[in-house]
């Protein structure tokens, strides 16, 4: 065979090399079956670090062996990371990733080699990288007994021993290590409070997603400009044990708050009938849109909409800051509702107060006037009620 000859043939010609060894066939009849020497299809199997068979079905997102190449073909033609990753349906960030997990100590990248190493690094059982390194175990439970976040201390670790693998633990092996017990005392060691894992449904649709949702993607412009009143953000703060709640409106414009009297729950019915009674005193210019997270208490956002005037928006999951400036306000008013407290002791009267006073601080925001102020600048007259 000339010189060269080995990669000189199609990269479909590999491909299927590969998969027929995958299939259980002998290096020489795969090559037979492509049209290779065996000597070529030996090379091809050396350069990929030998070959090894998953023993199950790879989740989608993981990188599959046709992504790796299409990842080695955009190198090639220098296409940037941002469109390789375009063009097999992954972020940025993965491709990146891939390019500098999965190369050979020389720089290339091999598609073949890169997903032999991404099966072998998947192989289980595994020994807990925590439970076989003492050392490692030492310095993150000192850190988590300082209060330090998994995620800090999985920086700090390749800050400090660059050049010690052994020492390095992503936050998720830390979590695992927390949660299995390798790292002592569970309780008080995590700034939520958590002492075991909440169940993990990557991919799996949500059940009961509420139906005939508006995102806010198509919320008007308009309402981003904050150039009028009467575009709410929504949301709910949680009192103990999860068992009493508040509701919390703020205008995007002014900042004016409303606090949502939640005495007999937060359910889809008592939600509705709360936001209906108690914003029925808006006028029309102040009941624009309001903007909400996905969660089940506004599962009858129509009739909401039917009975309120207000045109309601759904952030995307696990997206907070679509809604800033509510979870901003749900920070102030943590100062009067401490978290773990019992929100249900608070009555109605005591929830005007605590708007009252909000409403009647002067924001830098809002250049130094209060909310109350800046809605009357729109002529409009609210109660903090």
């Amino acid at each position: 065979m000339p010189r060269g000859g080995a990669n000189r043939k199609p990269t479909a010609a590999r491909q299927r090399y590969f998969e027929l060894v995958r299939q259980g066939l002998k290096g020489a009849a795969a090559a037979r079956q492509v049209g290779v020497s065996t000597s070529c299809g030996s090379k091809w199997f050396i350069e990929a670090g030998s070959m090894i068979i998953p023993d199950a079905s790879v989740a989608p997102r993981f990188l599959t062996q046709d992504d790796r190449i299409a990842i080695a073909d955009g190198l090639r033609a220098g296409k940037a990371p941002a469109a390789i990753a375009a063009v097999i349906g992954k972020s940025t960030s993965t491709v990146y990733r891939e390019i500098g997990r999965g190369g050979k100590e020389d720089g290339s990248y091999d598609p073949w080699w890169a997903h032999n190493q991404a099966l072998l690094r998947r192989q289980r059982p595994k020994t807990e990288k925590i439970r076989e390194h003492a050392p490692l175990r030492s310095v993150v439970r000192d850190k988590l007994d300082k209060g330090w976040s998994p995620q800090q201390i999985s920086r700090y670790l390749r800050r400090q021993y660059p050049d010690e693998p052994r020492m390095h633990a992503c936050p998720e092996t830390i979590y695992r290590g927390l949660f299995a017990g390798l790292l002592g005392r569970r309780q008080g060691r995590l700034r939520t409070g958590r002492t075991r894992r909440r169940r993990q449904r990557r991919g799996v649709p949500s059940p009961n997603k509420i139906k005939n949702m508006t995102l806010i993607h198509s919320r008007p412009a308009i309402v981003n400009e904050r150039t009028r009143p009467g575009d709410w953000e929504g949301d709910l703060i949680i009192g103990r044990g999860q068992r009493s709640a508040i509701g919390t409106l703020v205008d995007r414009a002014t900042r004016f708050v409303r606090l949502i009297h939640l005495p007999d729950g937060w359910k889809a019915q008592q939600m509705r009938d709360a936001l209906t009674g108690q914003t029925a005193d808006l006028p029309p210019a102040a009941r624009r849109t309001l903007t909400w997270d996905q969660g089940r208490e506004l599962v009858l956002h129509e009739e909401i909409e039917e009975l309120t005037g207000f045109r309601i928006y759904f952030c995307d999951p696990h997206s907070p800051w679509q809604r800033g400036t509510n979870e901003n306000t749900n920070g102030l008013l943590r100062q009067y509702f401490p978290k773990g407290s019992d929100l249900s002791l608070h009555d109605i009267r005591n929830l005007r107060d605590v708007t009252r006073q909000l409403n009647d601080r002067p924001r830098m925001v809002l250049g130094d006037r209060t909310p109350a102020e800046a809605m009357q600048d729109w002529g409009i007259a609210l109660q903090s009620r």
